[in-house]
């Protein structure tokens, strides 16, 4: 898998008429998956789970899979959608705090102009009721909207997904996290050499130590001492 890879994908399920939602996820959302064997099915029934970060992409090079490279939520979001301004796809951002999607629309159209943003919704900070579930299916559907932006965070975005992208009439469902908050310009990305050691992980948890603290410093060596006595596998 590379970023080029998962567009060409979505493009296909746009053009042929599939439905399906993508996982980008990193060590967080794999080392979840081991505990949760719900948050693991989910990822194992997506059309496209990537590896948003670069201890996923070594993984997957001593896997065997030379070729495997950073797919990075904040970096495929841009990419896909200046990909689909001359094809006419239409996005949907759903999630964020109060305001940011708005927010993230004006940016997109600042940066993209002749993308169609069709809707933006900010979910409240709580389990939505089956009635409020039926009304964000309404809207997005009646926006017409070919992609759905996910801005939720690892796992409430995937268990969202699940759940509801077979309700939806779009094609293409993405869990994408903190890619809202750094195209709409509210938080910063780490530079592209701490990217690619493999450090972003730190430089966002001295960004947000008490969000990101017990994510980190409880998953983190997890992952690494189960890749050292289990070396990962293709699957067959």
């Amino acid at each position: 898998m590379n970023p080029q890879d998962a567009i060409a994908e979505m493009a296909r399920w746009i053009d042929e008429g599939e439905n399906h939602y993508v996982c980008v996820t990193g060590v967080h959302g794999i080392m979840e998956s081991q505990d949760d064997p719900d948050l693991k099915a989910i990822h194992n029934r997506s059309g496209l789970t990537v590896p948003d970060g670069m201890p996923a992409v070594w993984s997957g090079h001593y896997a065997g899979f030379k070729d495997m490279e950073r797919v990075y939520g904040p970096d495929l979001m841009p990419s896909f959608i200046e990909f689909g301004v001359p094809r006419g796809y239409k996005h949907f951002l759903y999630g964020g705090g109060e305001g940011l999607a708005e927010l993230l629309a004006a940016k997109l159209g600042e940066k993209f102009p002749g993308v169609d943003i069709v809707g933006t919704h900010c979910p409240p900070f709580r389990p939505l009721t089956e009635a409020e579930e039926d009304e964000v299916v309404a809207m997005i559907n009646a926006s017409g909207a070919d992609v759905v932006w996910v801005g939720l965070s690892t796992p409430k975005q995937e268990r969202w997904m699940a759940r509801m992208a077979h309700r939806l009439d779009a094609n293409a469902v993405l869990g994408v996290g903190a890619a809202f908050d750094i195209n709409a310009e509210l938080a910063s990305r780490a530079p592209r050499f701490v990217q690619k050691i493999g450090m972003e992980w730190f430089y966002r948890l001295v960004k947000e130590p008490r969000r990101l603290a017990k994510r980190y410093l409880k998953n983190n060596p997890r992952f690494v001492w189960r890749i050292l006595r289990n070396r990962p596998r293709p699957m067959v």
